[in-house]
């Protein structure tokens, strides 16, 4: 599975985070009774503009099935978005995008990823690459986020 750094330069490829945005995120919204995820409030505008270092796998066919957003700074990555094709769920895609993260990013000693406390599959899935739970903060009344880290420091 070929993983590709996206660049935000390029208008189809921002047209195609959105599109996928807007295929993977409403599940997660649906999950954890939040139709209020940022990522679906994005526009094309605030993608291009975002700042964040996009990396993507494309099918055959070269359509956007799965993508992973970091945002690299001295001490931490924070990975900040997460999303599959619902078409491609269950194929490894969220698995080698996290492993393409921590090994890209291998000498970061520290790693943030959130997500909905009861997005039960993202949790497993940041769980197994050894993310542990640190905080949980409610965003909206009876919506949970928890925040998972992972530190590296020998």
């Amino acid at each position: 599975m070929m993983i590709h750094l996206l660049s935000l330069d390029n208008r189809e490829t921002v047209q195609q985070i959105w599109a996928l945005q807007h295929m993977a995120y409403p599940l997660e919204a649906e999950r954890i009774g939040f139709t209020e995820l940022p990522p679906l409030m994005d526009t094309f505008d605030s993608i291009a503009s975002c700042g964040e270092t996009f990396y993507g796998v494309l099918s055959d066919e070269g359509e956007l099935i799965g993508a992973i957003a970091v945002e690299p700074e001295k001490e931490q990555v924070t990975i900040s978005r997460m999303m599959v094709h619902p078409g491609h769920f269950r194929k490894g895609i969220a698995a080698n995008l996290i492993r393409h993260v921590l090994d890209t990013y291998s000498d970061a000693p520290f790693m943030i990823v959130s997500t909905g406390t009861k997005n039960t599959p993202a949790v497993a899935l940041y769980e197994k690459f050894g993310f542990k739970p640190a905080s949980a903060f409610e965003v909206a009344p009876g919506v949970e986020l928890t925040e998972f880290h992972l530190s590296r420091q020998p």
